[in-house]
């Protein structure tokens, strides 16, 4: 009963975050699913017509880009324990024999509706669903597209022949709106861009037509996903990524599987409305808008799955849609660490267009080496070691070559209207240090449904690992508290006041406001000794002394040090809470004004000295569920203990100074007291 009291607030809350044309379009939304509550008034396909022709692929022999034995291996591995029954989902294990079970959250064991009308069921609901994610994500059918990967690189006929039982299952107890699966269309169009695969990979196998395109199960359940997504696609508040899945969804499967009467109209109007995302939904300079990176790599990947099934003699997608792509590749290029990791900003929940590769699958170095391939990197792209994943080769096979004669010639230090500035080692050295500054807008669109309240936010790495880290995300749905603490301000590297987040959450995909930011100067990001930022922000204007946070950071990379002031402007005094989150590898011990760091990089032993402002009170904490304090989640649904230093007091007019001096283990004055230091733990939680 609380939960649907707060849920009606959500919606009043929404409401008024939407537009004139988006109230009209959900209205409209609503007339069609009240009309399609009658089976006789739901659309039936105008006009079936033969195949032309299967999806297929050169064969592995032939791939342009080698599959390493690793990533074969761990391919064969994976696939092996699917055939076992045993597939990973978001940290859990969800048992899948020959007869999968479709309607059950593996986290918490809740069986959801499986008979009811999909638009019945509200899938927000913990009480009715638990949390969807973990009833969702199967039936986005990646573990089919890992099984059919199997058989096209081994020909097992196992591989095939389970996959296609799960699909047959699948489409057996799914029937059009019946049920949770059909309440979401990013879960329509990422099952349909796995569709088109499984049958591309199953193309050597003897039953693969008999299952598809011979199959009236299958066509209807193909043309019922189509019909979905034209008339039911996300808009207004919500045409984020779930419009982009679903546009290259459609696009994909209209493609791939011209059936149907309204074919040629589907590709042609998703193409075109996929091209308007491209560019509405990615800044020029490449960063997708809702600043969370996570997102940044989905989008571009379904964009690149979407281009895959183009036809060459007959391009849907022109040029500005290709060049949209290109930026978003050298973006993604532009940001990552000397490792090859983005930042971990905003939010992430595990979301992958297609899957075709075993444990160990590195989506990031997959994404640079697909896009080196197609667009070729530039002279200043990272050296990384080739990725070796057959997702890789299987979209450099299908995309070919897109060069463009337009490329930044240096790497992108500064994206202005992302707001996000990276002071790092100019020479990829392997100990790197990089650092990521966040002066950006909290979000896209008008509920800024996956950014952070993390405003001035910073993250400090160092050969790759996390030193101050962005904590994640953890969670989505049905677990109290944590959805707030990893989207919080004190779940950041930033300054709070008030005990207040800089802005107001509406909800668990809602922010009611958003902090007003700016840059002040940033200047040394591609040259010299000393890199330095200083931003501001406006969060704390609505608290009843209003009051403005300025932070500077200046990293100086010959003296391997990073310095970081906050001051408040125009402030009676404020209780503060200043906190620093550590990765889960670094280990940490306060003693008196200082916190003494320890941790592994680029194959030696680092200490680091952190001196803390003295105005604050500082406490250690690690592991800590009241409140919530000190975890680190690697992925989604995954969650560890880490260190979190949190300063706290009174502050007004003045500065507040931490000092961080790094080196390697003989170099630094070990001030820590004569007692066990405190050692990271690896196990999750």
């Amino acid at each position: 009963m609380a939960w649907r009291a707060s849920n009606l607030g959500w919606r009043l809350r929404r409401l008024r975050r939407m537009s004139g044309r988006e109230v009209g379009g959900r209205l409209r939304d609503a007339a069609i699913k009240h009309l399609w509550r009658c089976k006789a008034l739901r659309p039936q396909p105008r006009l079936e017509l033969p195949m032309p022709s299967a999806p297929t692929l050169p064969g592995p022999d032939v791939l342009p880009l080698a599959v390493s034995a690793t990533a074969g291996a761990a391919l064969g591995t994976t696939a092996e324990r699917i055939l076992a029954g045993r597939i990973a989902v978001l940290g859990q294990e969800w048992p899948a024999g020959a007869q999968p079970e479709w309607f059950v959250d593996v986290r918490t064991g809740k069986r959801v509706p499986h008979d009811a009308y999909a638009f019945d069921i509200d899938h927000r609901d913990p009480d009715v669903v638990g949390d969807v994610k973990y009833v969702w994500e199967p039936s986005r059918h990646h573990h089919l597209t890992v099984l059919a990967a199997a058989y096209y690189l081994t020909g097992d006929d196992a591989f095939a022949e389970r996959a296609a039982a799960h699909l047959r299952s699948w489409w057996e107890a799914n029937p059009f709106l019946c049920g949770v699966h059909w309440t979401s269309g990013i879960e329509l169009g990422i099952r349909l861009i796995s569709w088109v695969w499984v049958r591309r990979l199953l193309a050597g196998w003897a039953g693969a037509a008999a299952l598809f395109e011979d199959n009236r199960v299958f066509r209807r359940q193909l043309y019922d996903h189509q019909v979905y997504l034209a008339r039911l696609r996300s808009h207004g508040s919500s045409a984020n990524n779930h419009l982009v899945a679903e546009l290259a969804g459609l696009f994909a499967a209209a493609a791939a599987f011209p059936l149907f009467g309204e074919s040629a109209g589907w590709r042609s109007e998703s193409a075109r409305l996929l091209a308007r995302e491209a560019a509405r939904q990615t800044y020029p300079d490449g960063l997708n808008r809702e600043l969370a990176t996570a997102y940044h790599g989905l989008t571009f990947e379904l964009m690149l799955l979407a281009a895959a099934e183009d036809d060459p003699a007959a391009p849907q997608f022109d040029p500005a849609f290709w060049a949209r792509l290109v930026a978003m590749a050298d973006a993604l290029a532009a940001i990552v660490d000397v490792a090859g990791r983005p930042p971990r900003q905003g939010d992430e929940d595990g979301a992958a267009g297609l899957l075709v590769d075993g444990v160990g699958f590195d989506r990031w170095r997959s994404l640079l080496a697909t896009a080196a391939a197609v667009f070729g990197g530039c002279q200043w792209w990272p050296r990384l070691e080739p990725s070796g994943d057959l997702r890789a080769a299987l979209l450099a096979a299908r995309l070919g070559q897109h060069a463009l004669d337009e490329r930044p010639v240096v790497r992108t230090s500064h994206f202005a209207p992302a707001g996000m500035a990276l002071l790092r080692d100019l020479d990829s050295r392997p100990d790197e240090l990089w650092c990521r500054c966040d002066h950006g807008p909290l979000g896209f669109l008008a509920t800024a449904a996956h950014g952070h309240a993390d405003a001035l936010s910073l993250e400090l790495r160092h050969g790759g690992v996390d030193i101050l880290s962005d904590p994640g995300t953890y969670c989505y749905h049905g677990l109290d508290g944590w959805r707030a603490y990893f989207r919080s301000t004190r779940g950041h590297n930033t300054l709070e006041l008030d005990e207040t987040d800089q802005a107001r959450s509406g909800g668990l995909f809602l922010w009611l406001d958003r902090p007003e930011t700016a840059l002040v100067r940033a200047r040394g990001l591609d040259g010299g000794d000393i890199a330095e930022w200083v931003a501001e922000h406006r969060g704390y204007e609505r608290l009843p002394a209003p009051a403005i946070h300025r932070r500077h950071i200046a990293l100086d990379r010959q003296r391997r040090t990073i310095e970081i002031a906050d001051s408040i402007a125009r402030a009676s005094p404020h209780p503060a809470r200043l906190a620093f989150h550590f990765g889960p590898e670094v280990a940490c011990r306060l003693a008196g004004g200082a916190a003494h760091l320890a941790w592994s990089a680029a194959g030696r032993r680092w200490r680091a000295v952190m001196t803390l402002p003295e105005a604050l009170h500082w406490s250690l904490h690690r592991g800590e569920r009241e409140p919530l304090l000190g975890w680190y989640s690697r992925e989604y649904g995954a969650l560890e203990p880490s260190f979190t230093l949190v300063g706290q007091g009174t502050v007004a007019q003045g500065t507040l100074r931490t000092f961080i001096e790094i080196g390697e283990d003989e170099t630094l004055h070990d001030a820590r007291p004569a007692q066990e230091t405190a050692e990271p733990a690896h196990a999750g939680d």
